[in-house]
């Protein structure tokens, strides 16, 4: 005859749950005085602290005697324990009724369909089944889906290339043409004449 297995007990959630109610909040030390420390908790390690020697007033320290109950520990909030699952091997470990499966993250998508499928058939309740469906295919990413619609507008022969934006639109232009208009008029050769002609003068004059 096949073994009873234990039904999900609740009382185990509850106690925790309980426990949890008198535990006190762990304020890090003079956070209540300066704003600038943040409340997360932090050991104070002075030998003359006053929350470390434990002395009446101040705030109780983390110690080991605020555990929860050890039955009820590591325990998922559905009351079911978990279990890590690589491979479809791994499936043959868990019991539905007590333990529930979670896929190791380094598991591909090739092989969590098949592990989602054997899941199912052995009804084992995976906690983090991913974007797969129901048939066992792996889903679609959003990246994946907006693809087709690209390709399509491609074909349809839309552009949806944006506009290029025109910096310095006008200006540029109109000191490119200045400069060819001063050439035209002043043309840089009887310049260069006039200079030479000055330096001849002024060289006569000096002899």
């Amino acid at each position: 005859m096949a073994e009873k297995r234990p039904a999900i007990s609740r009382k185990l959630l509850k106690l925790r749950k309980r426990a949890k109610q008198k535990k006190p909040e762990f304020l890090r030390s003079e956070s209540w005085r300066y704003s600038k420390m943040s409340e997360s908790w932090r050991r104070p390690r002075g030998l003359d602290h006053k929350m470390r020697r434990k002395i009446k007033g101040w705030p109780p320290m983390v110690s080991t005697g605020y555990r929860g109950p050890k039955i009820a520990r590591g325990l998922h909030p559905s009351g079911l324990r978990e279990v890590m699952v690589h491979n479809v091997d791994d499936l043959a470990m868990v019991d539905p009724s007590v333990q529930a499966a979670r896929i190791a993250s380094t598991v591909g998508k090739k092989k969590r369909a098949l592990i989602l499928a054997e899941a199912k058939q052995k009804k084992i309740r995976v906690f983090n089944p991913g974007q797969v469906q129901e048939g066992g295919e792996v889903g679609e990413t959003p990246e994946e889906v907006e693809e087709p619609v690209v390709e399509a507008e491609a074909k349809a022969g839309k552009t949806t290339e944006k506009p290029k934006r025109r910096f310095l639109s006008r200006k540029p232009a109109e000191k490119e043409k200045a400069p060819k208009k001063e050439t035209a008029e002043h043309p840089k050769k009887p310049r260069k004449a006039t200079k030479t002609k000055k330096s001849s003068g002024e060289e006569g004059a000096k002899e």
